[in-house]
This record gives structure tokens, C-alpha cells and sequence, in this order.
């Protein structure tokens, strides 16, 4: 039992490591810009989905929300939020929130005469239509066409380091564990079956001299009753 806890704990705080991970590193897709919108938000600032208010101003319940909508190569809507992070979280420390608006704006401008300009847009977060929730984005640039096909090496690197982290607190733990606490572990343990190991041999004494006991009332009620 112990140990399918000891598992789900195990396998809950992986999933909720690729989850954080997989919301706050960045993703490029490959999208044509052709709109740009802003609405007022109720939701409250910092609340989770709804990023933070613009660098400079206050966070006030309620907000103006600047959003850049496009679409896919499949021809699939895709919207994204454009908002400042900041000094806050993620750290990508965007302040430039106007200046992306403007860039979009040209760019759709600029796809008046028949022209498809495609951008990889760099973005955090995620898209879930049933709880409003759009991805963040940070920037965007020009590419050749809609099948281009970028490499990830930011996320390469940091995946690597993180997993280097990893393996060297893992290995200090084995250490330490070893040197450590095994002996620890190892005195409880024997003290543990040193005890009941005593209390075995007390129960069996017990058990004796109960059986002792009940021996010589038989033989007395034998005797004196006739009993068998």
C-alpha cells in the first residue's frame, strides 16, 4: 500500500513539473496575422490565464486587454494575448506591449495587396477555450513561408541543464543517503527487531505458562471431581 502511495506522489509531481514547464517555456508557431482587438477583462490581474497588468500601470480589476488574432496554415483561428510580463513571472521581462501591436498592424497592412506574410510568433501559456485562457505573445518574426520548421534550442538548452540538475542532486542524495541515513536507518531497524524478538519470546513465556497453569486446573478438578 505504502508503496503505490510512495508511486502516485511520485508520478503527480513529474506530471506537475512537464505541465510548468511545458506553460512557461516558449513555443513558436507558424501563423499569418490578421487582426488586432482589445477588450475589457474582469478577471483580476496575476489570476492564472490572465497575465499581469502592463508595466506602468496599476493592477486594477478591471483592464483593457490587447489581443492579436490569426490564423494557422490549416486555416485554423489561433488568438494570443499581448501583454507586458514585466519584472514578474515568466521572466521574459516584455515591455514592448504597444510596439507589438504597431508591428501586427503593419503587417496586416502590409497583406492588403494579396501578399501572405507569415510570422513565427513566440509565446507562453496556453489556449483553452472553455476557461478563456489565451497564450501570451512575446514577439514575433518574418519567415519564408508557412512550412518553415524552427529548432527549439532555447528550450533544448534549458532542458538540458534542468536535467543535469537533476542528476547531480539526485547523485548528492544517493551520497548522502548512503552515508548518512542507511546507518541510521540500519540501527532502527535492528532495534526494532530486537524488540520484537523480546516481546516474541515474552508472549511465548506467556503462552507456557498459561498452558502450565491450565495443566494443574485439570489435574485438580481430575482429582477432586472426577472430571476428564
Amino acid at each position: 500500500m505504502f508503496g503505490h502511495i510512495k508511486t502516485a506522489i511520485k508520478v503527480a509531481l513529474a506530471l506537475g513539473v512537464l505541465l510548468f514547464l511545458h506553460y512557461n517555456l516558449p513555443q513558436h508557431d507558424i501563423v499569418r496575422v490578421v487582426g488586432t482587438f482589445e477588450i475589457r477583462d474582469d478577471k483580476p490581474a496575476e489570476s492564472f490565464g490572465a497575465g499581469s497588468a502592463d508595466a506602468g500601470s496599476d493592477s486594477f480589476p478591471n483592464r483593457d486587454v490587447r489581443y492579436i488574432t490569426t490564423k494557422r496554415p490549416s486555416g485554423k483561428p489561433m488568438v494570443y494575448r499581448n501583454q507586458d510580463t514585466g519584472w514578474g513571472w515568466p521572466p521574459y521581462f516584455k515591455f514592448d506591449t504597444s510596439n507589438l501591436t504597431a508591428d501586427a498592424q503593419d503587417l496586416i497592412l502590409r497583406q492588403q495587396n494579396g501578399n501572405e506574410l507569415w510570422v513565427a510568433v513566440k509565446h507562453y501559456g496556453w489556449r483553452v477555450e472553455l476557461m478563456s485562457w489565451y497564450p501570451n505573445a512575446i514577439s514575433f518574426k518574418e519567415v519564408e513561408g508557412p512550412h518553415v520548421r524552427l529548432i527549439p534550442w532555447f528550450n533544448i538548452v534549458v532542458l538540458s541543464l534542468l536535467f543535469l540538475l537533476f542528476m547531480w542532486v539526485w547523485l548528492r542524495w544517493r551520497r548522502f543517503r548512503k552515508k548518512r541515513l542507511d546507518p541510521i536507518t540500519d540501527k532502527i531497524d535492528e532495534s526494532v527487531d530486537a524488540a520484537a524478538e523480546k516481546i516474541s519470546s515474552a508472549t511465548d513465556a506467556v503462552g507456557e505458562g498459561f498452558k502450565n497453569e491450565s495443566s494443574g486446573f485439570r489435574r485438580f478438578m481430575r482429582k477432586w471431581f472426577g472430571s476428564k
